[in-house]
């Protein structure tokens, strides 16, 4: 019974709580960021590169014979080097890191920043109170 106990204390704590929430944050946002790349950004791109399909880029290493995609080379049960797919995940994780390095400086512009309290002067030390309190008592 003991274990269950903890677990459940465990469970409820505030950290696990927004953890969770997140990495479910954190899902839905990664679902818009590779929306961005892959329907917006890698058009562009392809486009500015005179179309060419990364994803398509590989060595056949079987053979010479050639295959149109890396899907009918695979088919074909060729082995292949497929550097293009790799070229692409790199394409991606530098944009995707270029989009979020951005959102979030976004967001700490948004965010208002309490400006720093001035310090309080520094009151009269206790030898500077002692003389003062001596020169009241001298003008008695």
């Amino acid at each position: 019974m003991g274990f269950i106990k903890e677990f459940k204390e465990f469970a409820v704590k505030g950290n696990v709580m927004d953890m969770a929430v997140g990495v479910i944050i954190g899902g839905a946002f990664g679902k818009i960021v590779t929306s961005l790349v892959n329907d917006l950004l890698m058009p562009v791109i392809s486009l500015s590169t005179g179309g060419i399909d990364f994803t398509n880029l590989f060595v056949n290493l079987t053979d010479d014979t050639k295959y149109a995609t890396v899907a009918a080379a695979q088919e074909a049960g060729a082995t292949i080097f497929a550097y293009g797919q790799f070229i692409q995940n790199v394409l991606d994780f530098i944009i995707i890191a270029f989009c979020i390095f951005l959102m979030i400086k976004g967001m700490n512009k948004l965010k208002k920043e309490k400006p720093e309290e001035p310090a309080a002067p520094a009151g009269p030390t206790q030898e500077e109170l002692l003389a003062e309190i001596r020169d009241l008592l001298k003008k008695k």
